[in-house]
């Protein structure tokens, strides 16, 4: 069979970062589409330079990583009709050498799969304990699963039955349209292969927060869309934020007013760290780093929470959301 793979690479002011990932794709697949959203630096000259299709995105819509990926997507399909996946790729990731060939051979063997995706790494998680946090995000299991990331391998035939992603997401677009897949009956892989390098390239608290804050925004989209469907999407997520992030200091607070005790609670807490400590042991990490990753996955809550309160308010007043950006 005549396998014929295309690239959409997105990204808006990569710099060095997107060369690496345009320069990673040459010779791994058959074409590639940079779509480019407002970069002021040399992004769009550097993927001309080495003959790649560049698309920029209308400056007057709101940009999203899922409208990028679409709008790449369409270019793709209009010059390039007889494809038979998608490998998406973010601008600050480079693809491993073997993926695409991998990848390629798992879809051959198991038709049954739109989505097939590897393990992401941080190319620089000595740099920052945010950098070395995202690393510890992205080991997950292998096998069946429920959602990729923003680098994936993605069937045409699949890809086009659900329409691709939904443009007016902010975050979370890719959990929701492999939600919609797994609901006309596709599957997700997760092979045991490495498949990109990312560069977080955090180095601050505020940068942590607001990406957090975009994870709350976006489980409180996906729970709008899907959260009434058997699987009850990103319910119990939510429902986890909201409870960690506002139900319980609210309690502790008011009923410390009436009497002191209540402020006992606040141990809640650090015996959710060490609860999350103990159970983050099967990651084979080095202790201090298990410490760091159950502290965040508590203080989190808290951005996430702002998080969901902004998602619900521009609802409320009709507001187009803007993207939540971290770097």
């Amino acid at each position: 069979m005549d396998y014929k793979i295309g690239a959409v690479v997105i990204g808006r002011n990569e710099g060095q970062r997107l060369i690496n990932c345009l320069d990673s794709l040459i010779g791994k697949v058959d074409v590639i589409v940079y779509v480019d959203s407002g970069s002021t630096d040399n992004s769009i000259i550097e993927a001309q330079k080495r003959m790649i299709d560049v698309v920029s995105l209308d400056l007057k819509r709101p940009f999203t990583a899922a409208r990028a990926r679409n709008e790449g997507v369409n270019h793709l399909f209009l010059n390039h009709p007889d494809l038979s996946a998608i490998q998406f790729v973010d601008g600050d990731c480079d693809i491993q050498p073997n993926w695409v060939d991998k990848a390629q051979e798992f879809f051959e063997q198991n038709p049954q799969y739109a989505v097939v995706c590897g393990r992401r790494r941080e190319r620089f998680p000595e740099q920052s304990v945010y950098n070395a946090l995202c690393d510890i995000e992205w080991d997950t299991p292998v096998g069946d699963v429920n959602a990729c990331g923003g680098d994936a391998l993605i069937r045409v035939d699949a890809f086009k039955q659900v329409g691709g992603f939904r443009d007016e997401l902010i975050a979370g677009e890719e959990p929701e349209m492999c939600f919609r897949l797994r609901e006309q009956g596709w599957k997700v892989y997760r092979l045991d292969a490495e498949m990109t390098l990312h560069d977080a390239a955090m180095t601050k608290f505020t940068q942590w927060w607001s990406r957090a804050k975009r994870a709350g925004y976006a489980y409180t989209l996906s729970v709008g869309l899907h959260g009434r469907s058997t699987e009850k999407f990103r319910v119990k997520e939510l429902k986890s934020i909201v409870a960690w992030g506002a139900v319980l200091p609210i309690f502790i607070g008011f009923f410390s007013m009436y009497h002191m005790s209540a402020i006992l609670l606040l141990l809640l807490y650090p015996l959710q760290l060490v609860r999350l400590f103990i159970k983050f042991k099967t990651l084979n990490k080095p202790m201090a780093m298990r410490f760091y990753y159950a502290a965040s996955t508590v203080l989190a809550k808290f951005p996430q929470f702002f998080g969901v309160v902004q998602c619900l308010l521009n609802k409320k007043r009709g507001k187009v959301a803007r993207l939540i950006e971290y770097k």
